[in-house]
C-alpha cells in the first residue's frame, strides 16, 4: 500500500561549504551530489546559524538559534536543556515516524540523544523500522572534518590544481589542505552516493525526500569558527520524488537564490509531511504549505574553543553584513586544534615574517565594528564597504534587521559566559538581562568613542551584570586602543564581585599601565578558581594583557595538564609565550588527553594517527 507520509532522509557532511560540481566548483569531483541537484533542488544562498558544528546542531535539532538558549551558542557548553523546548526527532516520534541517526550528536546541551531517537549508532538506519512506518533518518560522515586536512589525503587533486583564496597566503601548506580537502570531499561524494543507492534498492527512493547539506562552512583558516561564507555558508540540496512534486513552487534542477538557513530544517520536515508547526521555532519552511521566503539569514558566533569573539551578521541574497562586539581581539587568535593544520601554521609564520599583502595581514589584525560585503561583486569579502557612502541604505537597513532579529529570538550572547545571568530563567528577566539596553550598551562600546568613558564609569554600579560587563568592555575596548582610562576604574575593580565583569576590568587596567599588578591578580585568580570557563576568560584576558609578568609561568604551566580541553589549549599556548618558545608549529592540542576525556563531539576515530605527539 503506498505511503500517506514522505519519508525523509538527510545526508549531512562536515565542515563542507559548497565546493561541489552543483555550485560551479569545476575542481570537485562529486557526481553522486551533482546528480541529486539535477533531479532537486539546489539553494545559492543557504547558511548555518554558527561557523561551528555544535551550536550549530543544537539550532538544527530545536529550530532555534543556539543563542536563544544559552549556553548553547558556546562551543561544547553541555548547559541544561530547558523544559518545553521541542526537537524534531521526539516529534517525528510522536506521529507515528521511525526516527534513526547514524550516528554523530553533539547537540551542545545535557539532553541524552537515546531519548530523541530510536536508534542513534553507528549501525542505526531505516532498514530497522517497523513494517509500514515512514522513517525520518539522518547519516553524517566526518570524512570531511576539519581534522582530515591535519595530514595529507592522497588523490586526483594535487597541490598545483587548487586555486588559493584572495585573502591567504599561497603557501604548499595551504595547497596541501585545500587539495586534501578536496580529496576528501570526492570520498564524501561516495559515501553519499552509497546512501541514495540504498533507498534505490529498497524501493523507496519514490517515497522519499532527501535532504543534502552540511553542518558549516570550510576548515580552511578564517573560514570555521569565522562568519564570512566560508564558514557560514553550507550546501543545500532538496530532491523531491515526482509524486510529491507539489511541495516545490520550482522545477527540478533550478538553482534558487532566495537563503535559506539550517533553523529552517525542522519547520521545513513538518511542512513536507503535512504537521502542524510547533511553538517557539525560530526557522521558518522553505519547501512544503507553510513554507515562507526569506529576506535574511542570520548567524554569530561566540565562544569557539578557547577563544572569545562575539560576532553577528545577517546575509541577504547579495550582501553580508557583520557587526563585530569584540573588535579589540585580532581574527587570528590562537586555537590550539585549527592550528593543527599546516595552512594555519604557513599562515602565522607569513605574518610573522611580514610576507604578507595587506589583504592577507588583515587576518592578524584587529578588527573594525563593521562590515558589509557585496558578495556578487566580492565573493571572498574582501572590501568592507561600511563605510562607502554609496552603500549607506543597504548598511542601515541590513543593521535594523539584525537589531530586529536579535530582539525577536531573545539574543542571550551578550551574557558573560557562567555568570550568574545565564541561567534559563535569569536570562528572560527583564532586570537581570535587559536586552535592549544591552545591544544599544554593546553599540556604544564597539564604536570606542572616548566621550562616552564617563557614560561607561556610570554603568559600572548598574544592577545588572550584563550592563556592567559591557561597560567594562567599552573601557577594555578604549584601553586596548590606547585611551587613557579614568581614576575610578579601580575603585570600581576593587568593589566589583562578579568575576566575568572584574576580569573585564583588570585586563583593562592592565592595558592602561597596570599590567604587572593585574598579571599577578589574574595568576591567583585562575590558581584558585574552580569553573573552567571562568579560570578560561582569565586566561584570554591573561594572554591579551601587554607584558604580562613571569611569575604566572608555573600556574599556568600547571594547567596544561587540567581537565578542561579548552583550559588546556589557552595554557599551553600562554606557557609557550611566557617562555619565548612559541612557534606557529608548536604542537599544543593534547590528543593523548583529549582521547582520555571521551569527547562526544569528535570520536576517537577522528584521528586514527594522531595519538603521540
Amino acid at each position: 500500500m503506498s505511503q500517506t507520509r514522505p519519508n525523509i532522509l538527510c545526508i549531512v557532511s562536515e565542515d563542507c561549504p559548497p565546493r561541489l560540481g552543483a555550485y560551479g566548483d569545476r575542481l570537485a569531483r562529486t557526481p553522486n551530489l551533482d546528480r541529486l541537484a539535477g533531479e532537486g533542488v539546489t539553494w545559492r544562498v543557504a547558511n548555518c546559524t554558527s561557523p561551528v558544528c555544535a551550536p550549530s546542531r543544537f539550532a538544527i535539532l530545536t529550530g532555534r538559534h543556539a543563542e536563544s538558549v544559552p549556553p548553547a551558542q558556546q562551543m561544547t557548553a553541555f548547559g541544561p536543556f530547558p523544559e518545553g523546548i521541542a526537537t524534531y526527532p521526539e516529534v517525528f516520534r510522536a506521529t507515528g515516524y521511525y526516527c534513526t541517526n547514524n550516528s554523530k550528536t553533539h547537540y551542545n546541551c545535557d539532553i541524552d540523544p537515546n531519548t530523541l531517537w530510536d536508534e542513534t549508532s553507528g549501525t542505526a538506519h531505516w532498514r530497522n523500522r517497523p513494517a509500514g512506518a515512514p522513517f525520518l533518518a539522518v547519516f553524517n560522515t566526518m570524512l570531511t572534518h576539519e581534522s582530515c586536512v591535519f595530514e595529507r589525503k592522497d588523490g586526483p587533486v594535487r597541490l598545483q590544481d587548487v586555486t588559493v583564496p584572495s585573502y591567504l597566503p599561497d603557501s604548499d601548506g595551504i595547497r596541501q589542505s585545500l587539495a586534501s580537502y578536496y580529496n576528501q570531499v570526492e570520498r564524501m561524494d561516495a559515501f553519499m552516493g552509497e546512501r541514495l543507492a540504498e533507498l534505490e534498492a529498497d524501493g523507496v527512493a519514490e517515497d522519499t525526500i532527501v535532504f543534502y547539506y552540511s553542518d558549516h562552512g570550510s576548515p580552511l583558516p578564517r573560514s570555521k569558527r569565522f562568519c564570512y561564507d566560508e564558514g557560514l555558508g553550507v550546501p543545500m540540496i532538496v530532491r523531491v520524488p515526482s509524486r510529491w512534486r507539489h511541495l516545490l513552487d520550482v522545477a527540478p534542477g533550478t538553482m534558487v537564490d532566495t537563503p535559506v538557513s539550517l533553523v529552517d530544517l525542522f519547520a521545513t520536515f513538518l511542512s513536507v509531511a503535512g504537521l502542524d508547526l510547533v511553538e517557539g521555532l525560530q526557522g521558518q519552511a522553505f519547501i512544503g504549505p507553510k513554507r515562507r521566503k526569506r529576506e535574511y539569514v542570520f548567524g554569530g558566533r561566540d565562544r569557539m574553543d578557547e577563544r572569545y569573539d562575539l560576532t553577528r551578521t545577517a546575509r541577504s541574497a547579495r550582501f553580508r553584513y557583520i557587526r563585530n562586539y569584540s573588535p579589540h581581539r585580532i581574527w587570528g587568535q590562537h586555537y590550539a586544534f585549527a592550528w593543527e593544520s599546516k595552512a594555519y601554521q604557513d599562515y602565522e609564520t607569513d605574518h610573522i615574517a611580514g610576507r604578507l599583502t595587506p589583504r592577507e595581514e588583515r587576518f592578524w589584525q584587529r578588527k573594525p565594528a563593521e562590515e558589509l560585503y557585496d558578495i556578487a561583486e566580492d565573493p571572498d569579502a574582501t572590501v568592507n564597504l561600511a563605510s562607502d557612502p554609496l552603500y549607506a541604505a543597504e548598511l542601515e537597513k541590513t543593521r535594523d534587521a539584525l537589531d530586529r532579529h536579535m530582539l525577536e529570538i531573545h539574543d542571550c550572547g551578550f551574557i558573560p559566559e557562567a555568570s550568574q545571568a545565564e541561567g534559563w530563567q535569569a536570562n528572560r528577566n527583564e532586570t537581570i538581562y535587559p536586552l535592549r539596553e544591552v545591544i544599544a550598551l554593546a553599540g556604544l562600546a564597539i564604536a570606542r568613542d572616548a566621550s562616552n568613558i564617563a557614560r561607561f564609569c556610570g554603568l559600572l554600579d548598574h544592577p545588572s551584570l550584563v550592563m556592567r560587563f559591557w561597560a567594562a568592555q567599552g573601557l577594555l575596548m578604549l584601553a586596548v586602543e590606547g585611551g587613557p582610562m579614568p581614576p575610578q576604574l579601580r575603585s570600581a575593580w576593587a568593589s566589583e564581585h562578579e568575576p566575568t565583569v572584574r576580569i573585564a576590568l583588570s585586563e583593562a587596567l592592565g592595558h592602561a599601565g597596570d599590567g604587572m599588578t593585574q598579571a599577578e591578580y589574574l595568576t591567583r585568580f585562575i590558581a584558585s578558581e574552580h569553573n573552567p570557563r571562568l579560570r578560561l576568560q582569565a586566561l584570554c584576558a591573561l594572554t591579551e594583557m601587554p607584558h604580562p609578568s613571569r611569575v604566572s609561568l608555573p600556574v599556568i604551566a600547571g594547567l596544561i595538564e587540567d581537565e578542561d580541553e579548552y583550559v588546556r589549549g589557552a595554557a599551553g599556548y600562554l606557557k609557550r609565550r611566557l617562555e619565548g618558545s612559541y612557534e606557529p608549529s608548536s604542537k599544543i592540542f593534547r590528543y593523548d588527553l583529549f582521547r582520555q576525556s571521551g569527547h562526544s563531539g569528535l570520536p576517537v576515530h577522528a584521528f586514527p594517527r594522531l595519538t603521540t605527539r
